[in-house]
């Protein structure tokens, strides 16, 4: 579809002031709808988050014959139980999550289905979870391991897979089959990965046990409806967490914040550079810790990044790669060659534009090295239509002399809508303004 665009026009920044929420968690939104159509009855969410990916996942169970009752933008009412045959091939557009979690959610139905999407989702990798899902006897066509799907109705097995990789999609494609399984399905991951399906399966009433990295799923026991909040997103919290720890004099607080510990990498690691936190947590929503993040600006000094707390902190590197910029001595990032295959190669085109700021960024197969402080200058940078390199563009503009243009920003609703405007009321210069159309 065709999007009348934005752009965004940022300043230098001043110290950044005041407390702020942050939109609804991505991953649970995504998952809040696809389980809430699994589940027996009437589920209630609210603080869903109403952006592009979650609402494509949204529109797909519609298809599906769920009903869906929108009280509000970010309230919803799902009508869950068995899904219906879609009369077309159901549209993902962008949303990674949605097409890989729908993917075990189908192979386990009795009728045939096609998942597609836009011509970036066509470009990710699909092979990760059609071997497993294909090993329990999924029937999936696909275009040499990527989108569009073809699955046909098959009998599923339980198996015992060891995953070569960390990956909560991964992992949740299969979890999702072995609701449909014969057997036990067993799942050992390599390192920890988000553990949000464990934790919202589980409080649905779903025969799943985790013990360290390894989950077991049984099929038979019926999903439960849910009322939930959805807490606020750590990825987007990202955005504003590191902008107010390289502007100086910055004092900033989030609350209603997941503080799930496969999310907070950036956190720690932002913590270990010297960024001055107090985070508390205020209770739990659907199995998840929430609660308040205060940062204040403090220098940061350089580190290693690498291990397990890569994947905590995947989709928080292009915003990363400021706080870098901004720190004493060299940083490096190993092990982090997922962010390749993202909306885009995200190690690339972030470098590319940082250095359009004048960065200079080493770039590895698997990460990069930048040895700072850098000053930046103002420049005119593009989004590439991926929502986390928009928003990452624009807090480099907060610390660059001069003005920055962010062309193409309108994609940051796939994950942040309103980012600009919360930004603005901390004190941050980002003005937003109409820019072209954008075929989408």
């Amino acid at each position: 579809m065709a999007r009348a665009d934005k752009q965004w026009a940022v300043r230098p920044s001043p110290a950044l002031a005041g407390m702020t929420t942050v939109p609804g968690d991505k991953s649970l939104s995504h998952r809040a709808v696809l389980f809430g159509a699994l589940a027996g009855g009437t589920s209630t969410v609210r603080g869903w988050l109403a952006a592009g990916d979650t609402e494509a996942s949204l529109a797909t169970i519609q298809a599906l014959g769920v009903r869906v009752k929108r009280h509000d933008l970010n309230t919803l009412t799902i009508h869950g139980g068995a899904l219906q045959p879609p009369g077309a091939s159901l549209n993902l557009v962008n949303a990674g999550t949605g097409i890989r979690l729908l993917a075990g959610i189908m192979v386990g139905q009795s009728f045939a289905s096609v998942l597609d999407g836009s011509e970036q989702l066509r470009r990710r990798p699909m092979k990760r979870i059609i071997e497993p899902l294909g090993r329990m006897g999924a029937k999936i066509a696909s275009n040499d391991g990527r989108a569009p799907l073809s699955i046909e109705p098959a009998p599923l097995h339980g198996i015992h897979y060891d995953m070569p990789m960390a990956s909560a999609q991964v992992k949740s494609a299969v979890l999702l089959a072995g609701l449909f399984a014969e057997g036990e399905t067993v799942l050992t991951q390599p390192g920890p990965a988000r553990d949000h399906t464990e934790r919202m399966l589980t409080a649905m009433g779903a025969n799943l046990s985790v013990d360290g990295m390894t989950s077991t799923i049984r099929r038979g026991a019926s999903l439960r409806p849910f009322d939930m909040t959805v807490p606020g997103d750590a990825s987007s919290a990202a955005f504003p967490i590191v902008a107010a720890a390289v502007i100086p004099g910055s004092d900033i607080t989030l609350t209603g914040v997941n503080l799930n510990d496969t999310r907070t990498g950036i956190i720690d690691v932002l913590r270990e550079m010297g960024a001055d936190f107090v985070v508390t947590e205020t209770g739990l929503e659907a199995g998840e810790p929430v609660g308040t993040v205060r940062v204040r600006y403090a220098p940061l000094r350089a580190i290693d990044v690498g291990g397990e707390v890569v994947v905590r902190m995947i989709d928080e590197f292009p915003v990363f790669m400021i706080a870098a910029l901004c720190a004493e001595g060299t940083t490096t990032v190993r092990d982090a060659q997922e962010l390749r295959v993202k909306e885009t190669d995200r190690i690339a085109v972030m470098a590319a534009e940082l250095r359009k700021f004048g960065a200079q960024i080493t770039e590895t197969d698997d990460g990069f090295s930048i040895t700072g402080p850098q000053q930046l200058h103002g420049a005119t940078v593009d989004s590439h239509d991926d929502h986390r390199i928009a928003m990452s563009c624009a807090v480099a503009g907060l610390i660059a002399s001069g003005e920055t243009s962010v062309l193409d920003a309108g994609c940051a609703a796939d994950s942040f809508p309103g980012f600009a405007a919360i930004m603005s009321a901390l004190g941050a210069p980002i003005v937003e303004s109409a820019g072209g159309a954008h075929a989408h």
